[in-house]
């Protein structure tokens, strides 16, 4: 092995020393320069992860917000629905309390003007009665005085 170390022109002692240069050296760059990129890099990994969290989250509330939307306009259109309905048939129930009022007060008027016609009718009837029992009786006067 001193041979080979003598052919390749190895020193121990000047191997040793390197070595533990060499191992001084990475402990530096590793304490110094290894940990922090690597605490860096877990700390970034950690924010892009929250960050990807936070957005499924937000993706999440929007869906639901959009599911809610979609589900209060339908009950809106529902309840408009309901509403016109309701207004279409209470329009419909008023006209017709509106027609047959109208009906009922046009009978009423007609009944009463047949009445008030009726009441005419029989007065002038009686008047004429009474005139035609006047001029019989004047007419017999006439004729008796005459004789």
């Amino acid at each position: 092995m001193e041979e080979i170390a003598r052919v390749f022109g190895l020193n121990w002692k000047l191997f040793l020393v390197q070595t533990v240069n060499f191992s001084v050296l990475l402990l530096v760059l590793w304490y110094f320069l290894y940990r922090p990129v690597l605490q860096m890099i877990d700390e970034r990994r950690q924010k892009i992860e929250k960050g990807v969290k936070s957005a499924e989250k937000a993706e999440k509330r929007l869906d639901e917000i959009e599911n809610e939307r979609e589900g209060v306009l339908k009950k809106a259109t529902t309840e408009a629905g309901e509403i016109l309905s309701t207004s279409k048939d209470r329009a419909q129930e008023k006209a017709s309390e509106i027609v047959s009022e109208a009906e009922n007060r046009a009978d009423s008027l007609v009944d009463s003007a047949q009445q008030r016609a009726e009441e005419m009718k029989d007065r002038a009837l009686r008047e004429s009665k009474e005139e035609i029992g006047k001029a019989a009786i004047l007419a017999a006067e006439q004729i008796l005085r005459k004789k």
